[in-house]
């Protein structure tokens, strides 16, 4: 049974929202700063680097799904996912800090940089996965659960933004900046602070609806019944083709941020303006997002407007790439290729977007065809699952950038303007070549997803029959 019936408050939607800002601050951070700063100012291999946190995703994919499951199981009289967030939001923030300013005289080594990403993120899944695991429970209508969804990625964006742009114009401003490591140090501990006020925040406005004991007592804890209700959660078809799907489209999403501000400083060769207007550009097509997303799911559904989503995302993303290889791009660090490059930059992350936010919302939908086929309700199984497969994708994508930029022979410490051309255009071809395979995986799958409206409607109403029928025989003398 939902906590909400009917249309949902615009202060609920906020405020569930906001606690996706850590999530923002999170990947805004491992995704477009972590392996330049490790690399090209700490003085770390690239290719080290990316194994370091590609491990450090697959530890912590590997530790989601228990998570999850404990989340499902936690019994108390503030419900199954309050107490994880008020448990794990300072640990995560201080752990968040010590990312950013390690504790060390020289270049990190491979095994203090594993430590401290393997901390971290356990300790964001902690947040993030009880977290999502709401939306279900909050609402079980179609349409209202991608409402909440655009909520979280337009707060998780929101807070990635905010840290972007801090970081190119206060923390590490213009191309010097970026190759400095004082600023990163102020840029660690204020997003610090604010992942603390997002967790705490958002829990605490959520706290009067979800606080509550949950209807049934859960069975005793034991690790074998644990693995073995996890890997049953696992095998739901829909889960499977999901994951499919899911897998191809977090691997590219993770090389796309990853390898971000190599291009821009070394193909592109933004200056301090271009910077600045970077995650301007990025929240503007959020915004988009946000308009497009509802009316593309009513026209075509989840499934659909994900396909959709992950081809015109590839198309428009690359464009610019491909005409810098053919040699019809304006001269890279003018106003000009600038601006071309935000117009394509502006859509094609729009369409990414739209395409992640479909699958995120599929999961949902996920929840009641398990609870049909088991009888029991799973929300943070599954969507520890779907972090189960993002981070193992994630860290394949950082991994596949870290070597792609080692292939491509880009030295350390280099300057934008002096990097040779064919070391530029060997990091543009591997990066064009494994972006297209990744998004027609994607698209195949995601647009093969099981369950549409109607069908999810159906089982709604089904589900509640039987809950019916349930309480009248319990009802009904011997």
């Amino acid at each position: 049974m939902s906590f909400t019936t009917g249309p949902l408050s615009q202060r609920l939607k906020i405020v569930h929202g906001f606690g996706a800002v850590a999530f923002g601050v999170k990947d805004s951070g491992f995704s477009f700063f972590l392996l330049i700063f490790y690399n090209q100012v700490l003085g770390m291999d690239a290719g080290m680097v990316s194994l370091a946190l590609g491990a450090a995703l697959l530890v912590d994919a590997f530790v989601d799904p228990m998570l999850g499951y404990l989340s499902d199981r936690t019994y108390t009289r503030w419900g199954r996912r309050l107490p994880w967030l008020y448990a794990a939001a300072l640990p995560l923030a201080l752990a968040w800090a010590v990312l950013w300013n390690p504790a060390i005289d020289g270049t990190p080594t491979f095994l203090e940089l594993l430590v401290i990403a393997i901390v971290v993120r356990v300790l964001l899944s902690a947040c993030e996965v009880p977290s999502v695991s709401l939306v279900p429970e909050i609402t079980a209508d179609y349409d209202e659960r991608t409402t909440l969804f655009r909520y979280r990625y337009l707060f998780g964006w929101i807070g990635g933004v905010i840290m972007m742009l801090l970081a190119y114009t206060v923390f590490m401003p213009g191309q010097d900046g970026m190759l400095q490591p004082g600023g990163y140090s102020l840029f660690g501990i204020f997003g610090a602070a604010l992942i603390f006020l997002s967790v705490v925040g958002s829990a605490i406005g959520q706290h009067r609806l979800v606080a509550h004991l949950p209807a049934h007592r859960p069975a005793p804890f034991g690790i074998r019944n644990a693995f073995s209700e996890i890997r049953e959660a696992f095998s739901e078809k829909a889960f499977l083709i999901f994951a499919a799907g899911g897998l191809a489209a977090y691997v590219s999403q993770g090389m796309t941020f990853s390898i971000s501000n190599y291009v821009n400083l070394f193909v592109w060769q933004f200056d301090q303006a271009a910077l600045t207007a970077y995650p301007i550009v990025l929240f503007l097509s959020v915004v988009l997002m946000f308009v497009v997303v509802g009316p593309m799911h009513r026209r075509w559904g989840k499934p659909r407007t994900a396909a959709i989503g992950a081809i015109a995302a590839l198309v428009i993303g690359l464009m610019p790439y491909a005409l810098f290889a053919l040699g019809t791009w304006p001269t890279p660090g003018t106003l000009r290729s600038h601006a071309m490059f935000y117009g394509f930059l502006l859509f094609g992350n729009m369409f990414g977007i739209v395409m992640m936010i479909s699958a995120s919302s599929m999961i949902a939908e996920i929840v009641e065809a398990f609870e049909e086929r088991s009888g029991r309700r799973a929300e943070g199984s599954f969507y520890s699952g779907n972090w189960f497969v993002q981070k193992c994708a994630t860290g394949a994508g950082i991994l596949i950038t870290g070597q792609i930029i080692s292939i491509a022979g880009l030295p350390a410490n280099s300057r934008p303007g002096e990097v040779d051309g064919d070391v530029i255009l060997r990091i543009i071809l591997l990066y064009g070549g494994i972006s297209i395979l990744l998004a027609l995986i994607a698209a195949y799958w995601l647009g093969r997803f099981p369950i549409d409206r109607a069908q999810h409607e159906a089982r709604l109403a089904a589900l509640d029959r039987a809950a019916r029928a349930d309480v009248d025989a319990s009802l009904t003398p011997p």
